[in-house]
């Protein structure tokens, strides 16, 4: 039987010292996933479109009452900052320029998903359920379906609900707020 080699994981801080060293640039499109660093994938125009929608939406609708994050890092472990395709924070009045938002930040995540869905799934749910955060949207775009999921326990979510088009999402954090889910889809 084949052994594998030992790998090699990382903590945040030594994936910001390999930045700082430029072994990592802004160019690269990577993230720091349970101590393994992962390449995602080119963003296509689908993708780029929706997480467009998105910001828009969010940035006219929620006003003071959180910060739009797009496709920046949250630090949710020693050992995980991955970069959700959009955020909502708790406003902080330094935009959390001295460090980035922790899971207890986070109103909710919003991963967009045209051929990531499966590892979206398989990885970055539980990995987000695991920290603790609250809410988060998985927008399916080839299903063209919104999966609200809310209530993370033991690396999963209690409760799941899906949208399809004609339907409206809410997020918990924002009481009195509605999107359109066509909005979102385009």
């Amino acid at each position: 039987m084949a052994q594998l080699a030992p790998t090699r994981r990382f903590n945040v801080h030594e994936y910001h010292r390999m930045a700082v060293a430029g072994i990592l640039t802004e160019d690269d499109r990577v993230e720091l996933i349970a101590g393994e660093i992962v390449e995602m994938p080119p963003i296509g125009s689908r993708h780029a479109a929706c997480v467009d929608r998105l910001t828009r939406l969010f940035s006219s609708r929620v006003g003071d009452a959180a910060l739009v994050r797009v496709q920046n890092p949250i630090r949710l472990s020693d050992v995980s900052e991955p970069q959700p395709d959009l955020a909502l924070l708790e406003p902080r009045a330094d935009f959390y320029a001295a460090a980035h938002p922790g899971p207890g930040e986070v109103l909710l995540i919003v991963e967009v998903a045209d051929t990531s869905v499966g590892y979206d799934r398989s990885v970055k749910i539980p990995l987000y359920a695991r920290a603790g955060i609250r809410e988060l949207w998985l927008v399916d775009l080839e299903r063209e379906r919104i999966e609200v999921l809310r209530q993370p326990a033991a690396g999963s979510y209690r409760t799941a609900e899906t949208h399809r088009r004609g339907g409206r999402v809410t997020i918990e954090a924002l009481p009195g707020l509605e999107f359109p889910v066509d909005a979102i889809l385009g």
